[in-house]
Formats: C-alpha cells, structure tokens, sequence
C-alpha cells in the first residue's frame, strides 16, 4: 500500500467516524451556548482521543483475542444505540420540563456525559481494528492519530454551528439536541 493511499483512506476513514461525534458535539453546542473555548477543546479532545483509541483496540484484539472480539461485535451498535438514547433521552425529557425555566442545571457540563456520549459514538470504530488488522502498529498508530485529528476538528466545527444555533433557539436546544442524540442512537441500530 503506497503512503499517499494509506493517508487517504485514513483521512477518510476518520472523517466517516467523526460524523456521529460531529453531530452530538452539535448538539452539546446547541445546548450550551455560551460554552468556553477550553470546554470545547476538552470536548472536541475526548471525542477524538476515543475516536482514535478504539481502532487501536480492535487492532489489538484482532492479533490477540479474535474469538471474543467478533463474539462481542454484533453488540456494538446494540451498546452505542442504550448509551445514546439514554444521554437524548435525558436531555429530551430535561428540555421539555424546563421548556420555560432558565435556571436549570446544564447536564451536558457533567464529564461523565461526555464519556458516555464519547463511548457511544465511537465504539464502531472498535471495529475499524478489523479492516486495518494487516496495518503494521506503526501503520495502525498513525491511522488512529488521523482518525482522532479529523474527529477534533469536525467536533470543533460541530460546537460552533451548535454555539450559533443555540444562541437562537435559546431554550429549545435541549430539546433539539436530545433529538439529535437519539436519532444517531435509531442509526446505529438501523444502519
């Protein structure tokens, strides 16, 4: 495999990944319009540091433990679509009961949130260790690392489109985003 198509179908690949956490980061920016730059960066930064880790994982376990691995894959999208509509669930329900009240404790500034929403949107790339099994570790590293630079940049662009329309829907965003979240989660299970 040339380099010039490894770097592509890398860039690729992770720009594929990024579109669940592109679209949840949206949704935190919805609800959180004010939200500050390090908040962002620390988002943007799990999302991808999961993003990346996870190919890395099954590209472990495919030169570890195969057996349980591919046992457990046809639970991915089963694991992603509980932990996603149960975070949109929440916020949805939190939305509609504070549809008028200003005064309510922002969920998504909760860091165990974050993981969750970070688990949820990246456990397909676990199996992503599948298609690059016959990468090198350092080939598979540097896959991961593209992988978790695209997902930092689109999560970055993701909150700042949700910050934008946020500020405009005001206290319809939880609403929207717990929309948002759940429709990814219908996805995950649908295909």
């Amino acid at each position: 495999m040339s380099d010039l198509f490894f770097i592509v179908s890398s860039v690729l690949l992770g720009a594929g990944l990024a579109m669940d956490a592109f679209s949840v980061s949206m949704a935190n920016g919805l609800n959180e319009p004010e939200m500050r730059r390090r908040k962002r960066l620390l988002i943007a930064g799990v999302f991808g540091g999961f993003q990346g880790l996870m190919p890395l994982l099954g590209w472990l376990a495919v030169h570890t433990i195969v057996e349980i691995f591919s046992a457990f894959s046809r639970f991915v999208p089963l694991l992603g679509f509980i932990l996603l509509l149960f975070v949109g669930g929440k916020m949805l329900i939190e939305g509609i009961w504070a549809w008028n009240d200003d005064e309510v404790e922002n969920e998504m500034l909760k860091k165990r949130v974050l993981f969750v929403q970070a688990i949820a949107t990246s456990i397909d790339a676990l199996s992503i260790g599948f298609t690059i099994a016959d990468y090198s570790l350092i080939r598979a590293f540097i896959c991961a690392l593209i992988i978790a630079a695209i997902t930092f940049g689109l999560c970055i662009i993701g909150l700042r489109i949700g910050r934008y329309f946020g500020v405009k829907l005001a206290g319809k965003a939880s609403v929207i985003g717990g929309l948002i979240l759940i429709g990814i989660a219908i996805k995950l299970v649908v295909g």
